[in-house]
């Protein structure tokens, strides 16, 4: 009500803490924060959500997300996530984790999670590098790619092929939802609120697990500018990771 006026609330502000921000200007993390607690807003699940938070550079999301968080150590998300679920088995509970956690340090809690099609919905921050520690070259740093620990580009005869756990995991019968999203313009953001939308209710249902790849950017770790890293996302990460289902309720795309 103003000015004698009622007017209808558009667009409710998600209700993230009063914290600074941490993140890197021009990164997508606060993005996907952002909409992971827009979305637990719209759908009234504040009590019953609990979010486990890894090493990485999303570390810190219990700073900024207002639902209970739990942290775990490094790449033991998606085991401290099996944990909590089975013991709460009413809540939705979700990780959120970088590609050195997820898929490398963590790769077996996250296949076995996967494979066991726990009640999870897992957020992987794909942006092909260990951000937080450096930008050394990650298991999904891309061929060529140059990193302060691969100086002359990702040698694929010594290094292999990156890996693309998304696909992988999609394969294993109890991953319910497999989607790559990314927050790089206005119209994939709306579609990453989709999923993240679809892969809360798919826990909430107890459907199995939910995994969500965001194909992110990391403008210090790749020593681009913040406008310049949005190019190098779009131009080379994008076509490498193609957005869209990989898996849903009739099966693999």
């Amino acid at each position: 009500m103003r000015d004698g006026h009622e007017y209808e609330v558009a667009w409710k502000k998600p209700d993230l803490k009063p914290k600074q921000m941490h993140y890197c200007p021009g990164c997508g993390h606060g993005t996907l924060e952002k909409i992971i607690q827009e979305v637990i807003d719209e759908m009234g699940i504040q009590e019953k959500t609990i979010g486990v938070a890894p090493v990485g550079c999303s570390v810190f999301a219990y700073d900024y997300m207002n639902v209970d968080m739990q942290e775990a150590a490094h790449g033991r998300a998606c085991a401290v996530a099996t944990g909590i679920s089975r013991v709460l088995p009413d809540h939705a509970v979700f990780t959120i984790q970088g590609d050195g956690d997820l898929a490398a340090i963590g790769t077996a809690e996250t296949i076995h999670a996967c494979n066991r099609g726990e009640n999870i919905v897992i957020f992987f921050y794909n942006n092909a590098i260990y951000g937080m520690t450096g930008g050394q070259m990650a298991p999904t740093t891309l061929p060529g790619q140059i990193t302060s620990s691969s100086p002359y580009g990702r040698d694929v005869t010594k290094a292999g092929a990156p890996i693309k756990i998304a696909n992988i995991v999609s394969l294993l019968d109890g991953v319910c939802y497999v989607t790559r999203v990314a927050p790089n313009n206005l119209a994939n953001v709306k579609k990453m609120k989709q999923a993240v939308r679809k892969a809360f209710e798919n826990s909430l249902n107890k459907k199995g697990t939910s995994f969500v790849e965001i194909v992110g950017n990391c403008p210090s770790g790749w020593k681009l500018t913040p406008v310049d890293s949005y190019k190098w996302w779009e131009e080379n990460m994008i076509p490498a990771y193609p957005l869209g289902d990989i898996k849903t309720e009739g099966g693999l795309k």
